[in-house]
């Protein structure tokens, strides 16, 4: 069975959405998902899953944190393969390897049309750099991501899809993470 990672978008951030990880581990493996791993408290689940539409099974995992959580927090999901090429894809690899807490990466549940990735980058951003390639969304972000202008709900907005960012150094482990678990 193949890795999949799944981040989950706005949970235990400022004491809202709350989930303890090994109660989302459980959950997980209560849909048949197996050997779920998680990363950090926001919400990033490895696992191996039979399932290869990846956006039904976002939407079952959402499902189930509804029901039992009472909040539904938005779910994106990629295999192990799909990760690596997220990675191999980085426009900003010397950013990567000197600051990588200031690289972002924000996983969209699809990837925008045309019109809309245009309109994305006619954004006037200041000194962030961005890069849309596909259903990721890479961002550079030189003073940091607190004081940016550049913000999530603005991009999804101007993109008309939702994701969640996650940095660099985080991409790289939950990458690290789906390859040790494909391997074994």
């Amino acid at each position: 069975m193949p890795a999949v990672v799944t981040m989950l978008r706005g949970v235990n951030v400022g004491g809202h959405n709350q989930i303890k990880m090994e109660d989302l581990r459980a959950l997980c493996e209560s849909l048949g998902l197996r050997d779920a791993q998680t990363y950090i408290q926001s919400g990033n689940v490895i696992f191996r899953a039979r399932e290869r539409d990846l956006a039904h099974l976002a939407e079952r995992i959402g499902d189930a944190i509804l029901s039992r959580c009472g909040f539904r927090p938005g779910v994106v999901a990629r295999t192990a393969t799909e990760l690596r090429g997220a990675i191999a894809r980085n426009p900003f690899p010397v950013q990567a390897a000197g600051e990588p807490g200031k690289l972002a990466v924000v996983f969209l549940s699809a990837e925008p049309d045309a019109e809309a990735r245009r309109k994305a980058l006619g954004i006037n951003v200041g000194p962030e750099q961005f890069r849309i390639d596909g259903r990721e969304l890479y961002i550079y972000y030189p003073n940091g991501q607190g004081q940016s202008k550049l913000t999530l709900p603005l991009l999804e907005k101007t993109l008309k899809t939702p994701g969640t960012a996650r940095n660099w150094n985080t991409v790289d482990k939950l990458s690290e993470m789906a390859e040790r678990l494909e391997a074994s």
